[in-house]
């Protein structure tokens, strides 16, 4: 596979770090929306884990277009806004938490197939070592997206099966 040039990577680092915002805004709007509080606190915690992941893209860029971090996520950006409606049309559309679970479910899965794609063309280690890592974390939400979705459907998920065979 043909690996990227710099200026390539540089750009795709900006476009990573621009999915992560993009992430911690829906799931803080998502929490906004919450009425049940093992929801809220999923959504938050995973605002918060997808602030980090663009934490790390943030200190690899070396770009000098960007304000300092902290300005830069609280900054409401157009094509934030753009996507936060489009969004939050969706979540509106159906504002059970089902739906706001199987968007998060959806964009996880999306981010972690994006991420380790760009891993695969990023020849530096360092740089493809983050992706990786992020690309982790991002199975992690989903699998913890996950979970609770079963637990709202009254589901059997894999973390009750030995509560069930004992039973």
């Amino acid at each position: 596979m043909p690996k990227l040039p710099d200026a390539a990577i540089q750009e795709a680092i900006k476009s990573s770090l621009q999915t992560e915002k993009n992430a911690m805004n829906f799931y803080r709007m998502a929490a906004g929306h919450m009425q049940r509080p093992q929801a809220k606190q999923l959504f938050e915690l995973l605002a918060s884990e997808e602030r980090a992941h663009a934490r790390h893209f943030f200190d690899l860029y070396k770009g000098d277009d960007l304000p300092p971090f902290d300005e830069y996520m609280d900054q409401s950006l157009k094509e934030d806004q753009d996507y936060l409606l489009q969004q939050e049309k969706a979540l509106l559309a159906d504002l059970r938490i089902r739906k706001a679970m199987e968007l998060a479910m959806e964009k996880e899965q999306a981010l972690e197939k994006e991420l380790r794609a760009i891993a695969e063309k990023i020849a530096d280690e360092e740089v493809r070592r983050i992706y990786l890592d992020n690309a982790e974390s991002t199975r992690r939400h989903f699998l913890m997206i996950e979970s609770e979705y079963a637990h709202l459907m009254a589901m059997v998920h894999e973390t009750d099966i030995d509560t069930f065979v004992r039973e």
